[in-house]
């Protein structure tokens, strides 16, 4: 009935029929989703567009304002007797080694700012933690230990250089190397030879010091900083510990600092006594402050 009703060819047309249906189904999809897209596309162009917005005003407003002053907490350990020597400390390294170049690149003083609290938070987390440890066995037993040990090496050193043949004369170098070597035996396989005689190895060993004491006194968040880490670290190894160590280690810096300690005090019988008990070098009697001093006396 269907073949004698519509035709042999009805199935041909059927099949031609429900094709153009989906293909008009898959064309109108895709007009449709195609001017959506469109729509969308547009709408996040105009997103990532600047927009105006009051927020560029603003920001040139900030800008034209003058430069407000900073206020600075200058409480360091709580003692102001303290508290301005390390001031003017922080503020001579910051003036000698870094604002004499940071100035010729900007006049912003936030990376100043910086700097300086970075300083402040080592040397208040320093303090603090000062303040915990227990100074008296400290100073009554291993500084003493550690100075006695010190002059028995030095002791031992200085008889090797005497015990060796007269003919040869033992100079500077020969007491060095004969301490260091002293110093091996009684240590413990510990000599400090290349720090104390090597000025780029001191320099490398206060840099590995700073930096372990930056780690454990400064915030994570600023030891992560390494361009600030790197210029706190070089400002207290070279600008501030290492002339420390030199000016401390000066021979005539020494013998002023004991001469203005004992300015205002006599040497007593019981002091000379107990010099020429600890001393079996005249050299030494001869050399010594002291014994001039209860000479004059």
């Amino acid at each position: 009935l269907f073949l004698i009703t519509f035709g042999p060819f009805v199935i041909f047309y059927l099949a031609f029929y429900i094709l153009c249906f989906v293909g008009g189904g898959l064309v109108v999809t895709l007009l449709f989703g195609k001017t959506n897209s469109e729509k969308y596309l547009e709408q996040c162009e105009h997103s990532f567009l600047p927009r105006t917005s009051p927020g560029v005003p603003k920001c040139l407003e900030e800008m034209k304002r003058e430069a407000r002053t900073i206020k600075i907490d200058r409480r360091l350990t709580g003692a102001n007797i303290i508290d301005e020597p390390l001031q003017q400390v922080i503020q001579f390294s910051l003036r000698d080694y870094v604002q004499y170049w940071y100035y010729t690149l900007s006049d912003d003083e936030s990376f100043l700012l910086e700097i300086r609290q970075t300083l402040q938070n080592a040397l208040i987390q320093f303090a603090t933690r000062s303040k915990e440890i227990d100074w008296q066995p400290y100073f009554t037993t291993r500084i003493v230990d550690d100075f006695g040990t010190h002059l028995r090496v030095f002791r031992k050193a200085q008889q090797k250089i005497t015990e060796k043949d007269d003919q040869v004369k033992g100079t500077a170098e020969d007491l060095i190397d004969t301490f260091f070597e002293v110093e091996v035996e009684m240590e413990k396989e510990v000599c400090r030879d290349l720090v104390c005689t090597s000025p780029k190895d001191e320099e490398g060993f206060l840099r590995d010091l700073c930096e372990v004491l930056l780690y454990l006194l400064l915030p994570p968040g600023d030891f992560q900083n390494k361009i600030l880490r790197y210029f706190v670290r070089e400002i207290l190894a070279r600008g501030i510990l290492l002339p420390l160590i030199n000016q401390l280690s000066d021979p005539d810096y020494i013998n002023q600092y004991v001469i203005w300690m004992i300015r205002d005090s006599n040497c007593n019988y019981e002091a000379f006594m107990n010099i020429i008990k600890l001393s079996d070098n005249i050299g030494e009697l001869e050399k010594n402050y002291f014994l001039k001093n209860f000479l004059v006396c």
